[in-house]
C-alpha cells in the first residue's frame, strides 16, 4: 500500500477486453491502477470509464520493448512509490486461420515477443520493485489461457507461448518465495472480447467443422482476478481456470 493506504497495480493490455475489465474492477475496489498498452487513446478510454474518483495512470508501453517496460515501471515507482500487483495480461493470437506450414517467421516471432518475452520483461521489472520495496513482496498474476492446456487448430504460436506461460508462472512462484512475491495464473476460456469475436459467428473445431461457441462476460474473469489479488501474501491461487460453462473443452477427444 502507498501512504494513502491504496494498493498499487499494473495491468498490461488494459486498453480493451479482459485488461480493461480487470483495471476497472480493481479501480472500483479502491486500487490505484497503472494501465499500460501500445496505444494511448484506448488507455484514456479505460481511465474515463473508471470515473473521476478512480486513481488511474495511463502509460503507453509495448511490453516486448525492454525500454518501454523499464519506463512503465519507473513511472509507477515515481507516482506511487511501490507495487503490489502485476496483472500480466497483454497478448496476441497472431494470424488467424493460417496453417502451420504457412506461418512466417515474422508472425511467429511477433507472438512470442508479446506473449512470452513481454510477460517475462514485465514480471522481471515487477519482481525487482517488489523485492526492493519495504514492506517487501507483492503478487504477479499471469493471463494464461485454455490454450495452456489444449490447442485450437492453427494456433501453434499462441499455444506454445501459453504453455510457456505456465513455466514462467511456476518459476516466478519459486524464485519469489524468499521475498514474499506470490505468483499465480488464470487460464481463461471464451471471454467475450474483441479477440474472441469469431467464436460468436463460427470458429474452426478439431474435426474440421465450424461451430459457434458460448462465451462469458469479461467481468466474470475480472472478479476472479480481484479475488486472487486481494488474498494475503501468505495464500496464493496457483492456477485457476475460468471459462464459459458450455464451451467445447471438457469432453474433447
Amino acid at each position: 500500500m502507498d501512504e494513502r493506504g491504496k494498493k498499487i497495480a499494473v495491468v498490461t493490455g488494459a486498453g480493451s477486453g479482459i485488461g480493461r475489465s480487470v483495471a476497472l474492477t480493481l479501480a472500483a475496489a479502491g486500487w490505484a491502477v497503472a494501465v499500460a498498452g501500445r496505444r494511448t487513446e484506448p488507455l484514456e478510454e479505460t481511465a474515463e470509464a473508471a470515473g473521476d474518483g478512480a486513481d488511474l495512470l495511463c502509460v503507453r508501453a509495448d511490453v516486448s520493448d525492454p525500454q518501454d517496460v523499464a519506463a512503465l515501471f519507473g513511472a509507477v515507482r515515481e507516482r506511487y512509490g511501490r507495487l503490489d500487483l502485476l496483472f500480466n495480461n497483454a497478448g496476441t493470437f497472431g494470424p488467424a486461420g493460417v496453417p502451420l506450414e504457412d506461418i512466417t517467421y515474422e508472425a511467429w516471432r511477433s507472438v512470442v515477443d508479446v506473449n512470452l518475452t513481454g510477460a517475462f520483461l514485465c514480471a522481471q521489472a515487477a519482481f525487482r520493485v517488489m523485492k526492493a520495496q519495504d514492506p517487501q513482496g507483492g503478487r504477479i498474476i499471469n493471463n494464461g489461457s485454455i490454450s495452456a492446456h489444449v490447442p485450437r487448430p492453427h494456433s501453434i504460436a499462441y499455444t506454445a507461448t501459453k504453455h510457456a506461460m505456465t513455466g514462467l508462472t511456476k518459476s516466478l512462484s519459486l524464485d519469489g518465495r524468499p521475498y514474499r512475491i506470490a505468483c499465480g495464473q488464470i487460464d481463461i476460456g471464451n471471454a467475450a472480447t474483441e479477440m474472441t469475436e469469431q467464436m460468436r459467428t463460427g470458429i474452426l473445431q478439431a474435426n474440421g467443422q465450424l461451430a459457434v461457441e458460448p462465451v462469458m462476460d469479461a467481468a466474470d474473469v475480472a472478479r476472479m482476478v480481484l479475488h486472487m489479488a486481494e488474498l494475503p501474501l501468505e495464500a496464493n491461487v496457483q492456477f485457476a481456470t475460468v471459462m464459459a460453462t458450455a464451451m467445447p473443452y471438457i469432453g474433447r477427444g
